[in-house]
């Protein structure tokens, strides 16, 4: 069984092992002429203005995890959706309409929960 996963296993060394060859080549042979420029702050060509080390807020973060959220949705939907004219023809096209409306009322759920505890608001 463990032969079945070879080509998987090959393909993951080499890749760890072409990934390391090139960082100890691009370490080994790179130029190291650190300069006024090189060590600048570059952000789209504009000189910075004041400090770059300044904190966000966390609402970055939280905004950022709900949107990983809740577009983790779209990833089940889609393949569900691809598959319900299967699932009608074979007789189970109510059973899997429920299911995946209780997965979207949980979803929901979850949702309502997050705008209520002001997750949502910029405030």
């Amino acid at each position: 069984m463990l032969i079945d996963y070879l080509p998987v296993l090959l393909l993951i060394a080499f890749a760890v092992i072409f990934a390391a060859i090139n960082l100890l080549a691009t370490h080994l042979l790179g130029p190291r002429e650190p300069n006024k420029s090189k060590l600048s702050v570059y952000e789209s060509g504009v000189q910075p203005v004041g400090n770059t080390r300044q904190r966000f807020s966390i609402r970055f973060d939280l905004i950022a995890m709900l949107f990983i959220i809740f577009d983790i949705e779209v990833i089940f939907l889609y393949p569900w959706a691809l598959v319900f004219k299967k699932f009608i023809r074979d007789g189970m096209g109510g059973f899997i309409l429920i299911e995946m409306l209780v997965f979207i009322g949980i979803l929901l759920v979850g949702y309502v929960y997050a705008w209520k505890k002001g997750g949502l608001s910029w405030d």
